[in-house]
C-alpha cells in the first residue's frame, strides 16, 4: 500500500501505521515520520531541507522581491528511510542494495 505524505495523512499517522501493521500490509509512506512511528519504508522530500528552502524563499520576498517574479520551487532532496524491525515483523527480507541506499535505517 502507498500512503502519501501531507497534513491529511500526518493527522492520522498513529492510526494508519497501526492498521497497516495489524493487517500485515507492507506500506510505503511519503514521509519519514511514519517510519519513526513503526511504518516499513518512506521515500519522499526531506522536510528539514524543504523548511530551509522555504526560509530562503521568504527571505527573497522580504528583500523585497515581488512574489510573482519568483519561480515555483520543487523539492530537491529526497530521503529513503527503512524500518528493518517492521520488515522482520512482516516476514520480509529487504534487498541489501535497497538498505545500503537508505539515508536512514531503523534497526
Amino acid at each position: 500500500m502507498i500512503v502519501p505524505g501531507g497534513p491529511e495523512t500526518l493527522n492520522h499517522l498513529p492510526r494508519i501505521v497501526d492498521l497497516a501493521s495489524r493487517a500485515k500490509v507492507p506500506t510505503i509512506y511519503g514521509s519519514s515520520e511514519f517510519v519513526d512511528a513503526g511504518g516499513l519504508l518512506a521515500y519522499g522530500p526531506s522536510l528539514p531541507a524543504m523548511y530551509r528552502r522555504a526560509g530562503a524563499y521568504l527571505g527573497k520576498i522580504l528583500i523585497p522581491t515581488n512574489p510573482s517574479d519568483l519561480p515555483v520551487e520543487q523539492p530537491s532532496r529526497f530521503e529513503l528511510v527503512i524500518n528493518l524491525k517492521t520488515a522482520r515483523a512482516l516476514g520480509m527480507t529487504l534487498p541489501e542494495s535497497l538498505v545500503l541506499r537508505a539515508d536512514r535505517v531503523l534497526r
